[in-house]
């Protein structure tokens, strides 16, 4: 997805949020279903925490190119790669096939117009991302709550993107390499215990 899409993307997202509504009345005792239903149907969506309506930041954009990729899968399973896949290992210096949850992070930095290392070059391992955001001052401690947009780091395992945090404080992710494919995940609000986070900017 190009820059230009992101945009496009994030200012379609803006267009579909409108003022949030007065509160409505409280629902007499004897509710309806269908009433109910009504109700919901006239509901505002409430942004995702840390989203910014007036938008464009680098985590913005990274989050629009994400999105975006949900159900790409490996071909075949258990490969780490397909065609789409090498297109993330682009974005990395000198990767090769194999776990790819960091190339698609650092591929859809690139495609965000910010991307990772200290000269562009991306990262093709999650250690590698982890320990560029704790010497660019980026890292952010476990326990934190963090925004749409952060990268989500488990050890030097497994990385992804919050893609949103709940109300109850559940977080959302979308992940490369999660199941040999590019898949939306929901934790709790240790965020399934990561270890830290790596907010863009």
């Amino acid at each position: 997805m190009s820059v230009e899409t992101a945009i496009a993307r994030i200012a379609e997202i803006n267009g579909m949020l409108a003022p949030p509504r007065a509160p409505a009345e409280a629902p007499p005792a004897t509710t309806t279903f269908g009433t109910v239903l009504d109700q919901a149907k006239g509901a505002q969506v409430a942004a995702p925490v840390g989203w910014n309506a007036a938008g464009g930041s680098a985590a913005q954009k990274m989050l629009a190119a994400v999105q975006g990729e949900v159900g790409q899968a490996e071909q075949p399973p258990g490969s780490n790669d397909s065609p789409r896949i090498a297109e993330y290992r682009t974005a990395t210096a000198g990767s090769g096939v194999g776990p790819w949850c960091a190339y698609f992070l650092s591929w859809a930095a690139k495609e965000a117009g910010a991307p990772m290392g200290e000269q562009g070059q991306g990262f093709g391992s999650v250690a590698a991302v982890a320990s560029w955001g704790e010497r660019t001052g980026r890292s952010i401690p476990a326990g934190s709550t963090p925004q749409a947009g952060d990268i989500i780091v488990w050890g030097g395992r497994h990385i992804g993107i919050v893609e949103n945090v709940l109300p109850d404080g559940r977080i959302q992710t979308i992940e490369g390499n999660s199941s040999d494919q590019v898949s939306r995940r929901t934790y709790g609000a240790d965020g399934g215990g990561a270890t830290s986070y790596v907010r863009l900017g």
